[in-house]
Parts: structure tokens; C-alpha cells; sequence
């Protein structure tokens, strides 16, 4: 198949540690590679045939560059930023693109997705209005956040009305049209994600997880610092609520791609509250292909060159179960502090159940009280084949991996705890 790739160039936007393993699969199909943000020295740009200085908002610079430099096919693959402007480059380009800009509407604002999912019989979070807060019928606690943003920008968990209207004009702050939503906050309900591949018109579940959060006395309790695959509700989730999704999806007659939704479990109900037109964030799809043999990086590329919407490289059926396997995809989270000494990773890296690691923030690095991805600095992936593995692999990995502070404490906080 190489040979239909001969000469032809691909613009990937963002360079992150994430887009590296992008670029090292075009390489493979024999593809010329170019990535474009606002940094310098992005992961993915310094392995990259070329660079752009673009940020991935700046539609007209790159559609005018693209044309100059007739670029073959453009890919969006796990920021959100860049979902938009993603659909605007390549409709510009008359390049594929696995969405319209109805689907990524749909697919970006939380507002729209929450009254689709309702029109189409799925459960979301039930919500309150501005409104609702003034004349004080709230039952709190309830969070507030953005309309669209992303890592967990803008959110707030509220406990009274007057830390409502602060989260209130926090959200408004990080949503691109000022407006908020305001939740049920689901304390004790298990946070879920769910991701889906379309080929050819029909959703493929291919992951399923228990996405477990932070400890609210770090600040983090908005963040995760965990996911299970496969969640320990797949059972229920395949019986009484995937179904409704697939035709939820399908009714929005997306032909190929990523779908990604969050939600929660209460009871045996799914409460979605966040969707996305992307793969999920993180590497993921690297334990997918290790796992099932499906690569959703080389599928996407595929596609982003051809426009082909039928071919796959692996398969997606049944993909999220891991042929009965068990992966745990943490996230590194260290308190406020100058990052001054690192140790451990490469030691880790070598471990027969890790399928990936990154460092993503560097030694030396100094970390706000953010709450949020500016607090995350690593992420490892961990694939089993029996769950039993996974108590000692945590023992181990938090013994072997350490961050310093300047008065040589360790910095990681909120340290998930696997039960079987």
C-alpha cells in the first residue's frame, strides 16, 4: 500500500508529545511530514520533515501555505482547539475531512451535544441556569464550566451561590462565546469515557473506561490521574446503552472517524456531559494496536490521503475489550513547585508491561496551583493480560519513579490506588 503514499505531504496540526507517534507512522507509510504550532520546539516538530510556525487557529496562514505548498492531506488528531479549524482548512483545500461543520457543532459545543443526546434517548447531567442561581434553587453542589474548553479550563465545583457566580465568571473567561454550563455536580458517580470509530458509516466501540480523578484536597479533582480499560460496567454498557449511541451517532451521518464522549455511571444509567470529533487524548491508541492489532493512527493518515472511508489498517470490531486484557493509562500529577529533580522513567520504560511513557513537562520546569493540565508532567501506558499484574506494577512504578522539590520532598500527588 506504501506506493499510493509516494511524494505526498501531510500537515499535522500540533506537535506535542502526543503528535510524535503521528509523525513516526507517516514516516513509516514512506509520507513527508510537517507539523505546525506556535512553539518552537514542539516534540513532534524535531522529529518532523518540516515545521511551521502556524498556531493551528490561524486558518487563513495555513490554508495559504498549504496551497503554496501543495500539501496533500491535513490531520486533526487529539486537541481540541484544533477541531474547528481542522474542518475549515480541509473544506478550503477540497482535502477529506472525517467531519462537516454541522458534525463538529454538534461534537464541540457541550450545549448542543446535551439537547442532541436528549433528542436521541440518552441521559445526561441534569443542569441549572444563570437564572436558576440568582433565585437561589439550586441544589448544590454543582460545577460550573465553559461551553467549550478544554483540560478542565474554567470549571468550578460549587458549594454555595456566591462561589457560583465566581465560577460563573470563571467559565465565562475561558468559553470562546462567553456562555456557561452549569450541573449537577456527581460526586460518587464513576467518571466514563467513550471513544468510537466510524468506517463506512458504522461505529466501532474501541474504548471503554473508568476514568478516575484526583483528590479534591490537591486540587485535582477535576483532573485524571487514571483510566481502566475496559470499564468494569462494559457489561451493562453493551447490553442496555450502545446501541442508542451508535444510532445517535449515525444520525449525524458521519461517515468515518473518532467519536469521543464523556460521562458518568449512575446506577446502570450513562449521564454524558462532554463530546469531541477526535481520538481521545493521550496514547491510548498505542495499547489499542498492541492489544487488538487495530491502529487508528495509520487508519486516520490512510484516510487524511485518500479520503477512503472503507479501509482500516487492523480491525475495529470488539477492539475495546483489548482481546481480554486490562490497561491502566495513568497520568503523573505533581503539586505546585520547581520540578528540580526527575528519576526513574527510563528504568520504568523497561518494564515487559509498559507500552509507552512520556515525560511531558521537563526537569527544572516550575508548576503553578493550577488544577489543571499544567499540573500533569507524565503519563504512562500499562497493558496485562491478567489484572493481578497491575497491584504489584503500581507498587513498583511509585517506588521507581520520583519527582523532587527544591527541599528534595516528592512531588507527585493524588497516586491512584488500583482495587481489583
Amino acid at each position: 500500500m506504501n506506493e499510493i503514499y509516494n511524494g505526498k505531504k501531510l500537515l499535522i496540526l500540533a506537535g506535542a508529545g502526543v503528535h510524535s507517534k503521528v509523525v513516526k507512522a507517516a514516516k513509516e507509510m514512506g509520507i513527508y511530514t510537517i507539523v505546525t504550532d506556535y512553539l518552537l520546539d514542539s516534540p513532534a516538530k524535531l522529529i518532523a520533515d518540516e515545521s511551521w510556525m502556524y498556531d493551528v487557529t490561524d486558518v487563513e496562514g495555513i490554508i495559504k501555505r498549504c496551497k503554496a505548498e501543495r500539501v496533500d492531506g491535513v490531520l486533526n488528531f487529539c486537541i481540541d482547539p484544533a477541531q474547528k479549524p481542522y474542518q475549515e482548512i480541509c473544506e478550503a483545500l477540497g482535502l477529506p475531512c472525517y467531519g462537516t461543520k454541522e458534525q463538529f457543532h454538534v461534537l464541540t459545543n457541550k450545549r448542543v451535544f446535551k439537547n442532541y443526546c436528549i433528542s436521541h434517548g440518552l441521559d445526561v447531567i441534569p443542569d441549572y441556569t444563570e437564572q436558576d442561581i440568582e433565585e437561589d434553587v439550586v441544589e448544590y453542589p454543582v460545577l460550573i464550566k465553559p461551553v467549550d474548553s478544554r483540560g478542565s479550563r474554567g470549571q468550578t465545583i460549587c458549594f454555595t451561590k456566591d462561589e457560583a457566580i465566581k465560577g460563573i465568571e470563571a467559565a465565562k473567561k475561558e468559553a470562546s462565546n462567553g456562555e456557561i454550563i452549569c450541573e449537577k455536580y456527581m460526586k460518587g458517580c464513576q467518571d466514563i469515557g467513550t471513544a468510537f470509530f466510524v468506517v463506512d458509516g458504522e461505529p466501532h466501540l474501541v474504548k471503554f473506561g473508568d476514568r478516575h480523578l484526583g483528590k479534591v484536597e490537591d486540587n485535582f479533582g477535576r483532573q485524571v490521574i487514571c483510566t481502566q480499560l475496559p470499564s468494569v460496567f462494559a457489561p451493562v454498557f453493551m447490553e442496555k446503552v450502545v446501541d442508542r449511541v451508535k444510532e445517535m451517532i449515525k444520525s449525524l451521518g458521519i461517515q468515518f472517524g473518532p467519536v469521543f464522549m464523556q460521562g458518568f455511571m449512575d446506577g446502570d444509567t450513562v449521564r454524558y456531559y462532554d463530546p469531541a470529533q477526535r481520538m481521545p487524548g493521550g496514547d491510548y491508541d498505542l495499547i489499542l494496536k498492541k492489544a487488538t492489532g487495530f491502529d487508528t493512527v495509520k487508519t486516520l493518515i490512510h484516510f487524511a490521503l485518500t479520503g477512503d472511508t472503507k479501509t482500516t489498517v487492523g480491525n475495529p470490531a470488539d477492539s475495546y475489550n483489548l482481546d481480554g486484557g486490562t490497561a491502566l493509562l495513568i497520568t503523573v500529577a505533581v503539586r505546585p513547585g520547581r520540578m528540580v529533580r526527575v528519576e526513574g522513567m527510563g528504568e520504568i520504560l523497561k518494564h515487559p508491561n509498559v507500552v509507552y511513557g512520556r515525560q511531558i513537562i521537563p526537569e527544572g520546569a516550575v508548576i503553578p496551583d493550577s488544577g489543571d493540565i499544567q499540573q500533569r508532567v507524565a503519563a504512562i501506558g500499562v497493558y496485562v493480560s491478567n489484572r493481578r499484574q497491575i497491584e504489584l506494577f503500581m507498587k513498583e512504578f511509585y517506588n521507581t519513579y520520583k519527582i523532587y522539590d527544591e527541599n528534595g520532598r516528592d512531588m507527585i500527588i493524588s497516586r491512584y490506588e488500583y482495587k481489583l
